[in-house]
C-alpha cells in the first residue's frame, strides 16, 4: 500500500513561463461571440471552447479581426496571455475556461526548505533540474537524486516526440511538460518522490510536494 504524501498548494507567481512556452501551441480557429472561440491546442489536437474574461474581451476581438487568429509578427506564447491588469507578471484571459493542458501544468513539483531557517532554497523542475543556490542541495540532488531512476524515462521512448529544433519545448526533452502533453502524468512516481523526500530529510531538508 502507498503511503500518503503531505501536498502542499501551488502558488502561481504570474510569471508567464509556461503560456510563453507551451501555450504558443494554442491557436483560435473561430469565434462564436464576442468573448467565446473555439481554440486547438496544436500538439494534441485537442478542440476546445473558450470564455474570454470581459477586460481582455475588446483587445482580443480586434486581434483576432486582424490576424484571423494567426500569430502576430514576432509573437511569442499564448494568444491569451495579457499583461496582468491587477499587478506584476501575466494573466491568462481565459482562466476560468483554460485547456486541460494549462489546468494540469505546474511549473514547479517540489519545493525544498532550509533546515533550520524553513526558508525556500530550492524547487524541483519536472524530474531533472534543481533551481537553488545552496551549494550542499546542489551537491546532495547531483549525487543522490539525480541519479534515481525514473518511470517517466522508461516511457519516454514509447511515446511520439521530436527531436527537432525547438520541440523538446512540448514533445521532446523537457520532461515535465512532456509528461503532460502525452499523458504520462506522475501518479505513477510516487516511489521516485518518497525517495526524493527521504534523501532530503537524511540531511535535514524538507521536501514539499506541490498539488
Amino acid at each position: 500500500m502507498k503511503s500518503k504524501i503531505g501536498m502542499v498548494k501551488f502558488d502561481c507567481n504570474w510569471c508567464g513561463k509556461c503560456c510563453s512556452s507551451f501555450g504558443e501551441f494554442i491557436r483560435i480557429e473561430r469565434q462564436v461571440t464576442g468573448r467565446d472561440y473555439f481554440c486547438r491546442y496544436g500538439i494534441t489536437n485537442e478542440l476546445f471552447q473558450v470564455h474570454v474574461q470581459r477586460e481582455f474581451a475588446d483587445e482580443i476581438e480586434e486581434e483576432f479581426e486582424e490576424t484571423g487568429g494567426k500569430p502576430k509578427a514576432m509573437q511569442k506564447g499564448c494568444t491569451f496571455m495579457r499583461k496582468n491588469p491587477e499587478g506584476k507578471g501575466f494573466a491568462c484571459a481565459i482562466y476560468a475556461t483554460r485547456p486541460t493542458i494549462c489546468r494540469e501544468f505546474l511549473c514547479y513539483r517540489m519545493l525544498i526548505h532550509h533546515p533550520e531557517s524553513g526558508e525556500v532554497r530550492g524547487r524541483i523542475i519536472g524530474i531533472n533540474e534543481l533551481r537553488t543556490t545552496d551549494e550542499i542541495l546542489t551537491a546532495i540532488w547531483n549525487e543522490k537524486i539525480a541519479v534515481l531512476p525514473h518511470p517517466f524515462e522508461t516511457k519516454h521512448d514509447s511515446v511520439q516526440h521530436s527531436h527537432a529544433p525547438g520541440a523538446q519545448v512540448a514533445r521532446g526533452h523537457e520532461s515535465h511538460i512532456h509528461a503532460h502533453v502525452n499523458g504520462l502524468g506522475h501518479a505513477d512516481d510516487h516511489e521516485w518522490v518518497a525517495n526524493v523526500l527521504a534523501i532530503l530529510e537524511s540531511h535535514g531538508y524538507k521536501g514539499d510536494p506541490v498539488e
